[in-house]
């Protein structure tokens, strides 16, 4: 069993929630509505009155070394893959590449909340670097969407990784979800640029200059099947990967009134604990490593809740479970009209 005490296709009521469309079912036709704070700000201000978290607050030094290794690894192996045949070329691309790529995304994840180094601009060189194994920009762009993320989890218009109506809707049943799936990087790169388009700061145009620089050294010498190496890499890594179990496992409602679950399996080790999901939400100022040591720390806090052991699993049972959809998410509209008008003139929420 994936969550604990609890079925992954449970589907039975949410309680304590009101829903902005009341005529559609919850999941299925319409999204979870919750018309409170997300419970990540209750926790973490109940677990910092009762355990001393300043212990483990802050970034870890041993990031920049496991980017260095990734980024090594991937550009040796295009020396070793120039003349290797084809089959021997996709399986590497989905293998190797596919969970590097899906690795360092998760440590632009951590990069993203200066996470690597006490310094911010230390952490913005390092996302670039991790970004240069990848093929395709993304480091940037990711960063000032994740952070509204965090700050407004699960905001109508504000939060955009949550799945838009139109994947709601036409994306139901096995086959559906199958092609979701398949197109999961391209939501997650378009879905910002129409729920929520900004106009492109000065670190984009870097991080997209940067990547378009490598690509074009890496066609150079390793012709169009080095760049594909790297770009397909990326893309596997976030289709039908055991890595990118995490995109679906994050968020999606599966449990009573639970909207963010935590992941304690052995891909931990390889994505910089980013399966300690909850903990992280609570305290993102916490370095993956630590995170375990957060719930070691809080037990009280983290254990009953349910959880996952297997990320492929949760891939699995989105895909064959009817009563999960890309609908089956929290929606809340707490932010004053007030507060999105600020956003808008700071250059958010829709601004062009």
């Amino acid at each position: 069993m994936n969550l604990k005490d609890i079925p992954v296709t449970t589907t039975t009521t949410i309680t304590g929630l009101e829903h902005k469309d009341t005529s559609g079912e919850p999941g299925l036709e319409n999204f979870w509505w919750d018309g409170d704070v997300n419970v990540h700000v209750k926790r973490a201000r109940a677990i910092s009155k009762k355990h001393k978290i300043s212990k483990i607050l802050g970034p870890c030094y041993q990031t920049k070394y496991k980017i260095c290794v990734a980024v090594a690894i991937q550009f040796a192996s295009l020396e070793l893959l120039q003349d290797a045949p084809m089959w021997m070329w996709l399986l590497c691309c989905y293998m190797l590449s596919g969970s590097i790529n899906g690795c360092m995304t998760l440590a632009m994840h951590e990069l993203t909340h200066d996470l690597g180094s006490k310094r911010h601009m230390v952490n913005r060189w390092l996302g670039l670097f991790a970004n240069a194994s990848m093929g395709l920009p993304a480091y940037a762009t990711f960063k000032r969407y994740h952070i509204e993320h965090h700050k407004y989890m699960g905001e109508d218009e504000l939060d955009v990784d949550i799945p838009t109506w139109m994947e709601g809707h036409f994306f139901q049943g096995l086959w559906a979800k199958l092609v979701w799936l398949f197109f999961q990087p391209a939501w997650y790169s378009l879905r910002p640029l129409v729920v929520a388009p900004k106009s492109m700061k000065g670190l984009e145009m870097l991080n997209h200059a940067w990547i378009i620089g490598i690509d074009y050294l890496v066609y150079r010498r390793y012709g169009i099947m080095g760049v594909l190496y790297l770009a397909l890499g990326t893309i596997f890594g976030m289709q039908f990967h055991p890595v990118a179990g995490h995109f679906v496992a994050e968020h999606f409602v599966m449990a009573d009134d639970q909207e963010t679950y935590s992941y304690y399996g052995p891909l931990n080790w390889i994505t910089f604990n980013v399966g300690y999901h909850n903990e992280h939400h609570d305290f993102a100022a916490i370095a993956g490593t630590n995170l375990p040591k957060l719930r070691a720390m809080a037990p009280e806090f983290y254990d009953d809740i349910p959880h996952y052991h297997s990320w492929t699993k949760v891939l699995v049972d989105f895909i064959v479970d009817p009563h999960l959809t890309p609908f089956s998410r929290m929606k809340r509209e707490v932010t004053t009209e007030e507060e999105r008008q600020s956003l808008k003139t700071k250059g958010g929420l829709g601004t062009k």
